[in-house]
């Protein structure tokens, strides 16, 4: 169960009211890190081990996984991680321009100079790792940046809409931001994110985030095409 996302970072994708099942969340922290691979099947005893977790606890964790659509379970095969297709993946990037869309919107009306003073932090950390070559800490940071963003707005079902759609990427996370070309349209698209958000300017938000998370999406499409359809063995980055 080794993967090629890092795992000393938060997801931000986990829900932060999610920490009453411990169990659950060390199983799908590893999935949705990537350190347990999609289309990996999930022997109960294996993870059970490797989790130091009881059988009973591992079938209930795949119950929530199942349901949260992460793990798909099949009669006389067992649990596997859901391989989320290149397709289905571009069209989680347009769902997520509406609803992140919506977020920065309201984000924008209600900012305040706390929030301003952590956007801008999250910005600069981004340029930061950029400046040092350091492309996957800046996607990492991208997504730290979003999930800001979203959680600002205040608005719970957005965060809990984009959290589901942000946890079924993991196949993608850091793909764009190797597209040659892609980490300086990605510091110029946040920068103008952010900038619409703290002056207070919804409408520029909203129109900010659109632009940035379908460009991810042509991104990815021009980065994979024609094997739109095909399986992909590479890791798009979670925030864009």
């Amino acid at each position: 169960m080794t993967g090629r996302a890092r795992a000393t970072r938060p997801d931000p994708a986990t829900p932060k009211n999610s920490g009453a099942d411990p169990n659950y969340e060390k199983l799908r922290g590893a999935i949705v890190r990537g350190e347990i691979a999609p289309n990996s099947h999930l022997v109960e005893s294996d993870i059970s081990s490797f989790f130091e977790m009881s059988r009973g606890a591992v079938r209930n964790a795949l119950i929530r996984l199942e349901q949260e659509g992460l793990v798909v379970r099949e009669p006389h095969r067992g649990a596997r991680v859901r391989h989320v297709s290149d397709r289905e993946a571009i069209e989680i990037l347009q769902a997520r321009a509406v609803l992140e869309g919506l977020a920065v919107r309201l984000t924008a009306e209600r900012i305040d100079e706390v929030g301003a003073e952590r956007l801008l932090a999250h910005l600069a950390l981004h340029r930061e790792l950029l400046d040092s070559g350091d492309l996957l800490g800046a996607s990492d940071a991208n997504a730290e940046l979003h999930a800001a963003l979203v959680e600002l707005s205040g608005h719970s079902t957005a965060q809990r809409l984009i959290r589901g759609l942000n946890a079924q990427m993991v196949r993608y996370q850091y793909r764009t931001i190797l597209i040659p070309g892609r980490p300086a349209a990605s510091l110029a698209e946040h920068a103008a994110i952010v900038e619409a958000v703290v002056a207070g300017e919804p409408e520029q938000a909203e129109e900010a985030m659109r632009f940035h998370l379908f460009n991810v999406a042509a991104a990815l499409q021009r980065g994979l095409l024609p094997r739109i359809d095909s399986a992909s063995r590479g890791v798009i980055e979670a925030g864009g």
